[in-house]
């Protein structure tokens, strides 16, 4: 979550009168920042992740699990204790951690105090520090609360007490919901503004529907008993949800708190130059519905079980701003539909390199002509200049008075109010003015686990694809159709192990059968070099792209992937194909790791590998069992559940005792051998430095 600015924010019918002015700004001060540091090189690897809690209070006496509302409280107590504490009271390795507030007021999320750099050391103590963060929050939390790392809390905007304090939903009055209360929205100003601008615009409520879990006694037709259909405070009560919002044999949600109050696993990366940093973010494209499968974790929604796994789907549609004409409900005089919500997939590769094959663009994609030709007559390349120009076509949602008039030099604010309500799988972040941090690509589809263990393992394996890719030259691109086909299969129930995905056949560079490693470069391009160069102490960045061979045998698009398993995409498929982890573990040979070190990795990259491997494994069988997807895991707690009725609810009882499940099994308390690996234990001995308290 960026600065939160205190001002005066306009409403929707004011704000619109300015979109032209912010994004007229917004790219001027982007070419402000593009013309400073365009020619930028040489920054080191520095990277970060961003940790998503949700507040739990328990009532024993009741056996409720609620959503504790005490944000405001709670961030200035760890504001205090943070600002009180020094390096020299964190554990080893570690500086002071900082915490943010979230759009839920049950939400806080965490960073590091410092980036981790490319050291071997600074990549082992990713779980420490999350736990450090984790275990600072609790110690100043009431003895009844808990922060959890949990994607979607199962009874959000269920009828009874799902919040400490109980509020109700008739004064929604930012979003109208029928389920959620105002109150269960962080109050600072822009998180209303951003709720109500966003119903303003679209021209109704969202509408989010998912589809229920069919069990045994699931009533079909299944009609949803605890919407109120006859509720009658807001324009939208009487028609609605009767009207179609609601679709039969769906959960439906009406708000934007049930997708912005989910919580997820982010990593940011500094890239060398803007040129890697555009070679990275298309590399990791293709792995973000990969990723999302992966990391499954939130199969319940307003008191059901739903049939399928992954918050994406919630979030687009909880931040769907696009008007009935933009959505291709009613016609529209100037074409002005726009396929997906502003939080949604990829929809262009942008690097300005050979292999970004024009065809690999599949997609439509609507652009601001007017920017895209101002980008390209200042000479920024078609590529970047239609994915801004393509960013560009939202309206700002919220606007300060106080902030209208900028210094375009020196700020990035209205660049941002765009840029960061764009909210897609990866993002492209150019430095900020005046500081000495570089171009930056974010990955952003992960689902935050229930440890910080498994946390931290999948933010290890991604930051050493991210070197493997940079270090080989690995090309990862299929069409940007396919990573939207990719996408929606991500979602499905069991998709980690029952589903198939495309992905490209054979990522080597042209004429390579191996994989081989390129030198250090801040300038022009090399070849890689064959053989066996010293081993690297650190992750880096500054590695070459492979310059264009004088004859490429370019055959048809369609012959470049296929379709793969979880697993052949993880293991590999073919001489081609090493699959993930085996282009990770061959770029882990390249580096001078200890015996140790490497076991802990090892640790990491298994975790990953058993969620991959399917149970028909007969090679992997022999040695390692699978492990399920934390919302593989949640629906077989809630279906064993012995008060569960075969009829898909998520009762309240359900839901206490699933949350004091998930804690004891942070704790390891709880032994899920199903889930984790069997000498699971919470990373609850760190070393703390000399004399600290």
């Amino acid at each position: 979550m960026g600065l939160l600015y205190l001002g005066t924010p306009l409403t929707w019918d004011e704000a619109k009168q300015f979109a032209d002015h912010v994004r007229e700004h917004g790219i001027t001060q982007f070419l402000h920042t593009w013309d400073r540091v365009k020619d930028r090189c040489g920054d080191e690897l520095l990277w970060g992740d961003e940790v998503e809690y949700m507040v739990v209070t328990f009532d024993n006496e009741e056996k409720n699990a609620k959503l504790s509302l005490r944000q405001t409280e709670i961030l200035a107590k760890l504001s205090q204790v943070v600002g009180n504490l020094t390096d020299d009271d964190t554990p080893a390795l570690m500086t002071v951690p900082t915490f943010h507030p979230e759009y839920g007021r049950y939400m806080l999320e965490s960073t590091p105090g410092s980036p981790y750099t490319g050291s071997i050391p600074d990549l082992l103590s990713v779980e420490i520090n999350m736990h450090y963060r984790r275990t600072l929050a609790k110690k100043h939390l009431k003895a009844n609360e808990i922060p959890f790392t949990f994607t979607s809390f199962p009874r959000l905007g269920t009828r009874g007490v799902f919040t400490e304090p109980h509020f109700s939903s008739d004064d929604a009055k930012s979003s109208h919901s029928l389920f959620l209360p105002e109150e269960i929205t962080n109050p600072h100003a822009r998180f209303p503004t951003l709720t109500s601008n966003i119903r303003s615009r679209r021209g109704s409520k969202v509408a989010i529907n998912l589809p229920i879990f069919i069990d045994e006694k699931t009533p079909r037709p299944f009609v949803d008993p605890t919407i109120p259909w006859q509720r009658s405070i807001y324009p939208e009560d009487p028609a609605e949800a009767k009207n179609g919002a609601a679709l039969i044999d769906h959960i439906y949600m009406d708000a934007m708190g049930f997708g912005m109050g989910c919580c997820c696993l982010q990593l940011t990366f500094q890239s060398c130059n803007v040129d890697e940093a555009r070679r990275m973010y298309d590399a990791l494209v293709p792995v973000g519905p990969i990723m999302l499968a992966l990391t499954a974790a939130s199969p319940a929604w307003r008191g059901y079980l739903a049939d399928v796994d992954c918050r994406w789907n919630v979030i687009a549609g909880s931040v769907d701003d696009r008007t009935p004409e933009e959505r291709g409900l009613k016609p529209s005089k100037d074409n002005s539909i726009i396929p997906k919500s502003r939080y949604d997939s990829v929809d262009l590769y942008i690097a300005n390199d050979w292999t970004n094959k024009p065809e690999y663009n599949d997609a439509y994609v609507p652009y601001n002509k007017g920017i895209f030709q101002r980008l390209r007559n200042h000479g920024i390349d078609e590529m970047l200049s239609k994915h801004m120009a393509h960013l560009f076509i939202r309206d700002p949602l919220v606007i300060f008075s106080e902030t209208i008039n900028q210094d375009d030099t020196t700020s990035s604010d209205h660049f941002e109010n765009i840029q960061s309500t764009n909210w897609q799988t990866l993002r492209f972040k150019p430095p900020p003015p005046n500081s000495p941090i570089g171009w930056r690509v974010e990955f952003r589809s992960m689902e935050v686990q229930m440890t910080d263990f498994e946390n931290a393992a999948f933010a290890v394996f991604i930051v050493l694809l991210s070197r493997a890719i940079l270090a080989f030259n690995l090309n990862f691109y299929i069409p940007i159709s396919k990573v939207d086909e990719n996408m929606a299969r991500a979602q499905r129930r069991d998709a980690a192990r029952s589903g198939k995905f495309y992905f490209r056949k054979d990522v080597l560079p042209p004429g390579h059968s191996t994989l081989t490693i390129s030198p250090p470069s801040c300038s022009g391009s090399s070849s890689p070099v064959e053989g066996a160069p010293a081993k690297e102490k650190l992750l880096r960045n500054c590695f070459p792209p492979v310059p264009r061979p004088s004859h490429v045998a370019d055959g048809p698009i369609e012959e470049e992937y296929e379709e793969m398993t979880v697993e052949e995409i993880f293991v590999g498929k073919g001489s081609k194909f090493p699959g993930l982890l085996g282009v990770v573990e061959t770029y882990i040979d390249t580096l001078d790791v200890d015996e140790g070190d490497k076991l802990q990795i090892d640790r990491y990259l298994d975790l990953v590998r058993r969620r991959a491997i399917g149970t028909d494994n007969i090679y992997f069988s022999f040695q390692m069992c699978s492990l399920q997807t934390p919302a593989t895991w949640i629906r077989n707690f809630v279906r064993s559940h012995p008060s569960y009725n075969r009829d898909s609810v998520v009762s309240q009882e359900i839901n206490y005792d699933l949350m004091i499940a998930v804690d004891e099994i942070e704790r390891g308390v709880r032994r899920v051998p199903e889930l984790l690996p069997k000498d699971y234990t919470p990373t609850n001995g760190y070393h703390s430095k000399p004399n600290s308290p």
